[in-house]
């Protein structure tokens, strides 16, 4: 944990110091008569508040880092409150987190540590942990890796969801959820009738399949595991119950977090 900054030590030490001499010290150049006005319930009166509010006022303007870095703690602990809320979802609903069809299953499927994947087709940052994760699972033969399309970015988002998971319902998942996080052109229609024709799909069943209510349901509740571990950017990822990550992360933070998930189930 980092050590507090010396100017806030100094600040709670002018503060103090204040507080003592011109509070409750003040109290013998200025004696509280019975007629007084009342104290609040932290036993201050309203001229000693008014005092703690002039040496506040005060120390924010002589040293302002001292709002910064009450900003910074209170984003921490923001944080850290957001991501105890995650892993207490994570624990409370495991089974269906780590739970997805075959196809969408990478790795060892009796692996030892789930990494769950949540992805928009379409999220840059995505796309970039590809080749890491693929890296990832050939050098830890004991990952089993959950992959979960959500479409939060568009409506061009939604088209590849469904078309990805149409195209599993013929047995081409992998083959169109990488054709479509390789394509660099708009998303449409005729362009994922194209993807699926190269990837020799049969593309008339996959664009019809992509109304199944199959597919429906299951980006539906992706969607939901989603909301419920608070996710807000993608990808996420889950390692274990030890920890939810957010956003892109290089190779070495990926073993890192698996390693600490191990060491956690362990």
């Amino acid at each position: 944990m980092p050590e507090t900054r010396p100017m806030f030590r100094s600040f709670h030490a002018r503060l103090m110091a204040a507080l003592c001499c011109g509070v409750i010290s003040g109290a013998a150049v200025m004696p509280m008569q019975a007629h007084s006005a009342p104290a609040d319930a932290n036993g201050f009166t309203p001229d000693q508040r008014r005092q703690i509010v002039d040496i506040v006022r005060d120390a924010l303007k002589t040293d302002p880092t001292i709002l910064s870095d009450a900003l910074v703690a209170l984003r921490k602990g923001a944080q850290q409150q957001a991501q105890d809320d995650a892993l207490k979802s994570v624990r409370d609903d495991r089974k269906a987190l780590q739970s997805a069809p075959d196809y969408a299953v990478r790795g060892n499927i009796n692996g030892d540590i789930t990494v769950v994947e949540f992805f928009d087709p379409r999220c840059g940052y995505c796309k970039s942990v590809v080749p890491l994760m693929d890296k990832l699972l050939a050098s830890d033969s004991k990952i089993r890796l959950v992959e979960k399309v959500i479409p939060v970015l568009s409506e061009k988002s939604v088209l590849d969801a469904q078309a990805i998971y149409a195209a599993a319902l013929q047995g081409g998942y992998e083959k169109m959820k990488r054709a479509l996080m390789q394509d660099t052109a708009a998303p449409s229609l005729d362009r994922i009738r194209a993807l699926a024709t190269a990837n020799q799909l049969d593309a008339a069943k996959l664009v019809s399949d992509m109304h199944d209510p199959s597919v429906s349901k299951l980006i539906n509740a992706n969607l939901a595991e989603a909301r419920e571990i608070g996710l807000d950017g993608t990808p996420t990822f889950i390692f274990g119950t030890a920890s939810v990550v957010p956003g892109a992360v290089s190779y070495e933070d990926l073993q890192g977090y698996v390693a600490q998930a191990r060491h956690a189930k362990g």
